[in-house]
């Protein structure tokens, strides 16, 4: 089953590994507004999200690559979310203190944009 019909056939809820606790997308769309992503990105489905200076997030689900180097796979986005200064020094992209949990919430809503 495709993961955006199975988010969405969870109620926006996404579990990635056996007994982890399922990503709450919806939760993710909020954390977006709340620690102003759309400042710096177009994120769609997030009100006044029309940021130029990082790229569009449109599509984010169903890119192969996050920051140029790294599969994207849940993991992986919430590791950028996370330290993106330390998988890629100097890059545009703030360290913004995010919890494992916010970030697995906010990745969850991206990898619904497909």
């Amino acid at each position: 089953m495709p993961r955006l019909i199975a988010v969405l056939a969870l109620g926006g809820l996404m579990a990635w590994a056996p007994g982890a606790r399922a990503a709450d997308a919806h939760r993710g769309g909020r954390l977006i507004v709340a620690t102003g992503c759309g400042a710096c990105h177009a994120i769609r489905g997030i009100a006044g999200a029309h940021g130029r200076v990082g790229p569009p997030l449109d599509n984010i689900g169903a890119r192969t690559i996050i920051a140029g180097l790294l599969p994207n796979t849940p993991e992986n986005m919430v590791r950028w979310l996370r330290a993106p200064q330390s998988i890629v020094p100097g890059n545009a992209m703030p360290d913004i203190g995010l919890s494992a949990r916010d970030a697995a919430d906010i990745a969850a809503y991206l990898d619904a944009l497909k």
